[in-house]
């Protein structure tokens, strides 16, 4: 029987589908050896043993001392990232696109500024700035920090990913509502972004799981107390369980990055299935409303 044809690469043939499985068979034998070693190494030096990671099921001290005080920190600071970089990015984004080069400029300064420098260096500015020109308090003065850096970063990405995602679509769209007399913000707003999201969704969430991510760094160096943080503190009171204490802090991120991207799949599913091209549509009752105030559409296109 043959094998069906593809224009993305040729079909293999006997001998390299025999090499091919070769190759995998060398792989997972690598892989295999790798985490007998892990395992071994961790058990000669008792990280396996059930002292070290029963707090974690025994022990409520561990989530309500460590754990939870310092999610919900970490929850908080990308958060609040998000809901700041997501309008402020799309606001930049399409600022780059504005007919005005005086705009254009001025946004496309803030982003490459930005978007060059290290989301790190941005929180250790943020948090010198705040301590010397401001009077908010040591204790939440990290997250400010925190905040600060990701928005600046993570806004000029996204500023980005909404230019890309305008730019993609066809320009029989802006022609379309130019056609029927929609100004430049209405064709921006009801036309662009609403068909850009769906294509910048993919984009967005993988930016929204580095905000996630990147509140560690805040732990690292400014002391936010997030979840990474908590590390050191419960593995001091619980036996030096460093490898437990990674392990489990590492699957909670695992889990809200995975809860993350679960909704943006679903919310991009659900997006793609109302629209039914990938055109815009206009409804005809709503074209009175896109003409210019005080006017209205004729039967054949014009004004009455």
């Amino acid at each position: 029987m043959k094998s069906k044809p593809t224009v993305l690469y040729d079909v293999p043939g006997p001998r390299a589908r025999r090499r091919n499985l070769l190759w995998t068979l060398l792989f997972v034998v690598a892989l295999a050896a790798v985490v007998w070693w892990v395992v071994a190494s961790l058990a000669e030096k008792s990280q396996l043993e059930w002292d070290k990671w029963a707090p974690f099921f025994t022990d409520a001290r561990v989530w309500e001392t460590y754990i939870l005080p310092a999610l919900k920190n970490t929850v908080i600071a990308a958060a609040l990232a998000m809901v700041i970089a997501l309008p402020l990015g799309a606001f930049l984004g399409i600022s780059r696109l504005s007919e005005h080069r005086w705009v254009r400029g001025a946004a496309g300064t803030v982003v490459e500024f930005f978007r060059a420098i290290p989301v790190l260096i941005l929180m250790l500015f943020a948090n010198a700035a705040y301590s010397e020109f401001t009077d908010i308090s040591p204790d939440v003065r990290p997250l400010y920090a925190v905040v600060t850096g990701l928005v600046l970063y993570n806004a000029s990405v996204l500023a980005e990913v909404v230019r890309a995602g305008i730019l993609s679509l066809p320009s029989g769209q802006t022609d379309a509502a130019k056609a029927i007399g929609m100004r430049k913000g209405q064709t921006m707003t009801s036309v662009l972004l609403p068909q850009a999201v769906t294509a910048m969704l993919p984009a967005l969430v993988s930016q929204l799981v580095v905000i996630v991510k990147d509140t560690a760094l805040g732990g690292a160096m400014l002391g936010f107390s997030e979840l990474l943080a908590s590390v050191r503190p419960m593995s001091a009171n619980y036996g030096a369980n460093t490898i437990a204490c990674f392990t489990v802090v590492a699957v909670i991120f695992v889990v809200l990055n995975f809860a993350l991207t679960t909704f943006a799949s679903w919310l991009e599913g659900r997006l793609r299935r109302g629209k039914k091209s990938t055109g815009a549509v206009v409804g005809a009752g709503a074209v009175e409303e896109l003409a210019t105030p005080g006017e209205h559409m004729g039967p054949t296109g014009g004004t009455k």
